[in-house]
């Protein structure tokens, strides 16, 4: 028996996106990792499916988890705005490979400062293509802008490491384990507001629950990057704050002792453990579309209790926002938190 897909729209969230653990299980299934290895020929026909089914004409005998799937792909591999397919290394889903690699040889080669440089310095290119493959098409950002970002979020990393690093020889061997994350986030605080400058300057387009756009603001843009340096530096704190204590216990054993060649590849193993939940769970910590009260004037809220106030009392009043996760009787401002 066929599925009646007459109701059904590709574009609403599985997943109620008012509330945290919506988000969560929205960004878990596309940062999936796994969807990193599957085949174009399986993406370009996801890609089809997304668009048929948009379009109302999707082929007899298609069942609700087919399309559900081909969202998945889609969704890991096209840029929202765009619709144009994203480099492997570029895309969320390959941020759990990436990442880990990274962050495990940062967190092992952190006592010279050669390696120290070369490691910030591949963590902020790896940042670079990622913030570029998901740049806000609504924003163009040039290529004077992108290059400012890179060096000055590979200088403020250096500096900090390297900073750091001396200053704390003469500290106990943990305290060194812990100077990438703050290399990290130094770099962060200084990336992302550069790339997304343009934002600042010019504001973020504000739009009411039927899509039309009511403004441009840019206290909201402020908001949102704040936001996106809290979900980057909060995706790599358990892992890189953790898992040098878990590494300093670790490598007093006679075991570890004795396969030192080890070490690297147990810390990547091990970051890759912490970022498989902690990717979606600092993309899930904001929601990407505010939904908040619309007043006749824009009124924008500057906290983050009251957005998610707002939330609660529209679900309260309709008894829930239904599969898509949209509160009824909002305005949305449109702002990706989650993409630089």
């Amino acid at each position: 028996m066929e599925a009646d897909l007459s109701g059904f729209n590709i574009d609403a969230p599985r997943w109620d996106q008012c509330t945290f653990l919506g988000r969560v299980k929205h960004f878990f299934n596309v940062t999936d990792p796994r969807t990193v290895l599957v085949p174009e020929w399986e993406l370009d026909w996801a890609k089809v499916m997304v668009e048929k089914s948009r379009m109302g004409t999707v082929p007899p005998g298609t069942r609700v988890e087919q399309l559900l799937y081909a969202k998945k792909l889609y969704d890991s591999a096209f840029h929202p705005d765009t619709g144009d397919k994203m480099n492997v290394i570029g895309r969320m889903s390959f941020q759990v490979p990436g990442g880990m690699i990274i962050t495990g040889f940062m967190l092992q080669f952190y006592r010279t400062i050669p390696a120290v440089i070369f490691w910030q310095w591949v963590n902020q290119s790896f940042n670079a293509l990622v913030n570029y493959t998901n740049r806000n098409a609504a924003s163009p950002t040039s290529v004077r802008q992108m290059a400012v970002s890179y060096i000055s979020a590979t200088t403020a990393a250096v500096a900090t490491a390297v900073g750091m690093n001396t200053l704390t020889k003469r500290a106990p061997p943990l305290v060194g384990r812990w100077v990438p994350f703050a290399a990290v986030a130094a770099a962060n605080c200084v990336n992302i507001p550069m790339m997304r400058q343009q934002e600042l300057i010019q504001g973020i387009c504000v739009k009411d629950r039927n899509h039309n756009e009511i403004g441009h603001s840019r206290r909201a843009a402020a908001i949102g990057i704040t936001q996106v340096v809290i979900s980057r530096i909060t995706m790599a704190a358990p892992g890189m704050i953790l898992l040098p204590v878990v590494m300093e216990r670790l490598e007093k054993l006679r075991c570890m002792k004795r396969i030192r060649v080890l070490h690297a590849p147990l810390q990547v193993l091990l970051s890759g453990c912490f970022l498989i939940f902690m990717v979606p769970v600092a993309c899930g910590l904001f929601p990407q579309t505010w939904y908040q009260l619309f007043i006749p004037h824009l009124v924008l809220l500057s906290t983050l209790s009251l957005v998610s106030l707002t939330c609660l009392v529209s679900r309260r009043r309709e008894g829930g926002a239904g599969r898509g996760g949209i509160c009824p009787r909002t305005s949305t401002c449109q702002s990706k938190l989650w993409t630089s």
